[in-house]
């Protein structure tokens, strides 16, 4: 995982653990004051998920794990659960030595098979360790900012399928369609995109498609075959469109990035570009190689050709 996004996801963490420390730590000696009594053990959750309207289920485990209460939940007791022993579940592996409440990491539930997370919370009497609370959410309830991930402004490259990168030097480049025809069709994309609202393209060399977003309807993308592609009428399909101002890709760079994309398609028999991606608001570059590889870099670092990426080429 890359660590902005490692850190991203911390945050969030963060702001949970913070959110849950104060209410489970008073449910905790709530607890401790009745125990071991299943009944007033009962009440004192159902109290205390007052004060987490976003939990789902809370429980008390002995030591051992062993489930000591019933599930409470928003809707009353759940009792399905009394003796249940929760030593294997991921939460219970995770409990920190120097932390009286642990908060796991996502895990996916087993009834509604969706992630969740738990805080566990130790539950002391008289300084010594009695149990546990458990604490289950459901990640979809919970309050938290989710800010969009930005992706990193930086060179990119994943491996692909090892079964196609062990038989790279057995294949050849074939020509396509598109291939043939390249000169043409190239400056039909450009258009699209400089002038039809097209932000989003990403050219399938190898089938000879390519598949475009458009401004007016983001959430769609529409797929050009090659007789589509071939001829330049196709602009007229879409309406006319200024070119964004808040695009990071400059008009006049569009099509010096198609043109490396030829460039790339035709260096190598062997190893060649079989699509190529544009998106102009994130100014990022995707590349697919004969070999299954794949790059993103930002977009003026493959104008450039100054990056690791280039290096290894």
């Amino acid at each position: 995982m890359h660590p902005t996004l490692q850190e991203s996801i911390n945050r969030q963490r963060t702001s949970l653990y913070n959110m849950l420390l104060d209410p489970l730590s008073r449910a905790a000696k709530r607890c401790a004051s009745v125990w071991p009594d299943r009944q007033q053990i009962n009440q004192a959750l159902t109290e205390a998920l007052q004060g987490l309207p976003y939990g789902r289920y809370l429980y008390v485990m002995g030591t051992d794990a062993i489930q000591i209460s019933d599930n409470i939940t928003q809707e009353g007791f759940e009792s399905r659960d009394f003796g249940r022993d929760r030593s294997s579940r991921p939460y219970m592996k995770e409990i920190s030595e120097k932390q009286d409440m642990t908060l796991s990491e996502a895990y996916i539930s087993l009834r509604a098979n969706r992630p969740s997370v738990t805080g566990v919370q130790k539950i002391f009497k008289d300084k010594e360790l009695i149990g546990y609370l458990g604490a289950d959410f459901d990640l979809r309830d919970l309050p938290l900012t989710r800010e969009i991930y930005d992706e990193p402004g930086q060179w990119q490259q994943l491996k692909g399928d090892p079964a196609i990168r062990s038989n790279v030097f057995q294949q050849c480049r074939i020509d396509s369609k598109l291939d043939e025809q390249i000169d043409l069709i190239l400056p039909v994309i450009e258009e699209l995109m400089t002038e039809n609202g097209v932000f989003h393209s990403k050219i399938h060399f190898s089938s000879s498609r390519c598949t475009l977003w458009f401004i007016d309807d983001p959430y769609r993308y529409r797929i050009l075959p090659y007789d589509a592609l071939v001829d330049p009428d196709v602009v007229l399909a879409y309406p006319r469109r200024p070119y964004p101002k808040t695009a990071v890709v400059k008009e006049d760079q569009v099509r010096p990035i198609l043109d490396t994309f030829k460039h790339l398609r035709f260096a190598d028999d062997t190893i060649y570009l079989r699509a190529g991606s544009l998106n102009i608001f994130n100014g990022i570059v995707g590349l697919n190689f004969s070999c299954d590889g794949s790059h993103y870099i930002p977009h003026d670092q493959f104008l450039a050709r100054d990056s690791e990426f280039w290096e290894g080429m």
